[in-house]
């Protein structure tokens, strides 16, 4: 019974996961206390949207590199927007946020749906051009908190129920998410169009215009986090989100989504952020040096890549075990 319940990646990771937040609360007292596990998720907030967003364009076989670049240039135009019209409701600057990181998510989904350019050679591409676009668009320069607006630094972090609104709002695109990809048909075609593309085909999947989608989710959900990130850290600047594609990946990977598209799961996005989440806040705590930290966070992600390689590598033995007994079973016949 055992066995069976740990077959389940996601089962697996919250086991992991307490063992982790015991182990750390035995060098730390208070690390597992609930005000603490709130700040812990509050603060891996913005890593579980992107993941989440992430994981739609992994599953239909992509990768979307773009993402924090996509986060630095929203959050610094709604920074900027912020500034030069304080007036400006809230509403309409975070709909100006969703509507430019749809714009950009398009870009990228238009030139792997159009073209058939390599999703990674065009968001590596575009990583850089939207870097530089909020180069230009700030000049180089910070916005600061002074600058901006009370109402845009201070919602995400009022509270409701003892968890900011920023932690809600995470919740909520998970649920959102989650029904998307269970109960809509677009959330099928991702899963078909990942897993079998010359099935997804047959049964009527525009694959390319599916993975168009997928990509203006992530780029939706990382224009939310732009202005997210701005109002939680109160600066805006180029470099904002630096590295934060690869944590995005990192997430989904560890949560076991394939990067061969079409498995994984909501539950698995949000717990591979969880998981990345209690490392990142507890290595410093137990006096880790930066440099360790990194060293762990890369073999945690390497461990992950090879435990997902030999489940799929199983699951391909399994396919071409079954194809031999039929082509015996056809020859028999």
């Amino acid at each position: 019974m055992i066995k069976q319940l740990f077959k389940f990646r996601e089962m697996l990771l919250v086991v992991i996961i307490a063992v982790l937040l015991g182990v750390f609360s035995s060098r730390s007292p208070g690390f597992a206390s609930p005000s603490n596990l709130s700040n812990i998720f509050n603060d891996t907030s913005i890593l579980i949207i992107l993941a989440l967003g992430q994981m739609t364009v992994i599953l239909t076989k992509s990768i979307d590199l773009s993402v924090a670049a996509n986060v630095a240039f929203t959050g610094m135009a709604v920074a900027m927007l912020n500034a030069a019209h304080p007036d400006l409701p809230l509403a309409v600057i975070i709909l100006t946020a969703l509507s430019i990181g749809a714009i950009l998510g398009a870009i990228n989904g238009l030139f792997v749906w159009k073209l058939g350019i390599p999703s990674i050679v065009v968001t590596l591409g575009t990583l850089t051009i939207y870097r530089g676009m909020a180069f230009v668009l700030s000049g180089g320069g910070w916005v600061n908190a002074h600058q901006m607006t009370e109402p845009f630094l201070q919602t995400p972090r009022q509270l409701f129920l003892g968890l900011p609104i920023l932690g809600w709002t995470a919740i909520v695109i998970v649920a959102i998410i989650y029904i998307v990809m269970s109960r809509t048909f677009l959330g099928r075609a991702i899963y078909a169009s990942g897993g079998n593309p010359t099935a997804a085909v047959y049964a009527g999947i525009d694959v390319g215009r599916t993975r168009f989608f997928a990509f203006v989710i992530s780029g939706t959900l990382a224009g939310l986090c732009g202005y997210l990130w701005v109002s939680r850290y109160a600066v805006a600047y180029v470099d904002i989100a630096a590295g934060f594609e690869l944590d995005s990946v990192a997430a989904c990977v560890i949560g076991g989504i394939s990067t061969l598209g079409g498995i994984g799961s909501v539950a698995g996005a949000l717990l591979g952020s969880l998981f990345l989440g209690v490392i990142k806040n507890a290595l410093p705590v137990i006096n880790i040096s930066p440099f360790s930290q990194m060293a762990i966070s890369g073999g945690v992600i390497i461990a992950a890549v090879i435990f997902n390689a030999r489940q799929e590598r199983r699951r391909g033995r399994i396919i071409l075990r079954d194809r031999g007994a039929s082509e015996k079973i056809e020859g028999i016949a």
